[in-house]
């Protein structure tokens, strides 16, 4: 039998449709699997107040992302041992993140700032950058009070309740980076979601609700 040159592309591209349709399935399995194969667990939530006072354009930026959404998802990427953890960056990597702007914007380091004067005490909330003028999204939550470190980070915050939850990253074990104290966490604390809330007094305050994700147990052998 001879098969008509119109039918035959037809056929060819049925072939096609249906391989293509296998692979997704594949795809689409596995993506399942992959998920599955993960463990989420609540840790709690982180509450800050923010200094819109003492930072105007940095809450600023921190209540327009978190409104937006931004940091939902995004992993605390950085832990150093009796110093901070980190977080606010996408890619998960330290080298990433955005300001509301689309731009890097300027430090608020004002003497006179009560915040300023206070230093960088056990619980603050400050900017992390790659040098002078350079904040976007990336932020560092203190372990412990610190009086050596230079006031070179605008502080926006300070953490008023679920310091544990921040002791539980900070305890994390690590795949160590630029020394065996500092590094990434094995497991992944993830920004679930992020919220901004206004006190009776009307002051802003930040609430990070923070998951644990980990490889699931191994289903037992014939499961």
């Amino acid at each position: 039998m001879t098969v008509r040159g119109s039918i035959l592309p037809a056929l060819v591209a049925c072939v096609l449709l249906a391989t293509a349709g296998d692979a997704q399935k594949k795809d689409d399995k596995a993506q399942t699997e992959k998920k599955l194969a993960m463990k989420e667990t609540p840790l709690g939530v982180i509450e800050f107040e923010l200094y819109s006072n003492d930072a105007p354009k940095t809450t600023d930026n921190f209540i327009k992302l978190a409104e937006k959404k931004y940091f939902n998802g995004i992993v605390f990427h950085r832990v150093v041992k009796g110093f901070v953890i980190q977080g606010g960056d996408p890619t998960g990597t330290g080298s990433g993140g955005k300001s509301i702007w689309g731009k890097e914007f300027a430090d608020e380091l004002n003497p006179n700032a009560p915040s300023f004067k206070e230093g960088y005490k056990r619980g603050v909330v400050a900017m992390a950058n790659r040098g002078p003028n350079t904040n976007t999204s990336q932020f560092f939550i203190m372990l412990d009070d610190n009086t050596r470190l230079p006031k070179n980070y605008t502080i926006f915050g300070k953490v008023t309740s679920g310091m544990e939850v921040v002791d539980r990253i900070a305890q994390a074990e690590i795949r160590p980076g630029q020394n065996p104290r500092d590094g990434r966490p094995k497991d992944d604390y993830l920004m679930k979601a992020v919220s901004i809330v206004r006190m009776p007094d009307g002051a802003p305050h930040a609430k990070i609700e923070v998951v644990e994700r980990e490889p699931a147990a191994a289903a037992p052998a014939g499961h």
